[in-house]
């Protein structure tokens, strides 16, 4: 009995891993006809619907934007439908979580983000997806 994959959650940062975790979703999504959503995490605190913009939020935004447009445009040439979901918080429990309440069949990540640096003493956001998910985990390097 095998897993019907029809969404693919893709935790992006920019990074080339992350792209190649990009790239393998898009050659299953084809294979299975399945959809990618790319998620980008603010490693921030969700700020409150009336607080203005900070100029570090700013930032962190026209990056996701810019990379959410990468992706979905590499998607798109493969013919995947590609969707795009900004979120706030700690990284691999923000994934963990979205996965769930999304409920996501799979989830491609890359093995090393923007972080590397931060993987030596912590802990690398893929290690903790793939101990924390309940959903199934591709670590792509």
């Amino acid at each position: 009995m095998g897993i019907k994959i029809k969404s693919i959650l893709v935790p992006l940062d920019g990074s080339a891993n992350s792209f190649r975790g990009l790239d393998t979703a898009i050659h299953m999504a084809r294979q299975c006809k399945a959809t990618i959503t790319g998620l980008y995490v603010v490693s921030m605190a969700k700020p409150r619907t009336n607080d203005p913009i900070t100029s570090l939020e700013k930032i962190f935004l026209e990056h996701a934007q810019k990379i959410m447009k990468k992706a979905k445009l590499k998607a798109a040439q493969k013919g995947i439908l590609f969707f795009d979901m900004v979120s706030y918080g700690d990284g691999g429990n923000r994934i963990v979580d979205i996965a769930k309440r999304k409920n996501f069949d799979l989830i491609v990540i890359g093995s090393r983000g923007m972080g590397a640096a931060k993987e030596i003493f912590l802990g690398s956001t893929s290690n903790h997806v793939l101990h924390k998910s309940k959903k199934p985990v591709l670590i792509v390097k």
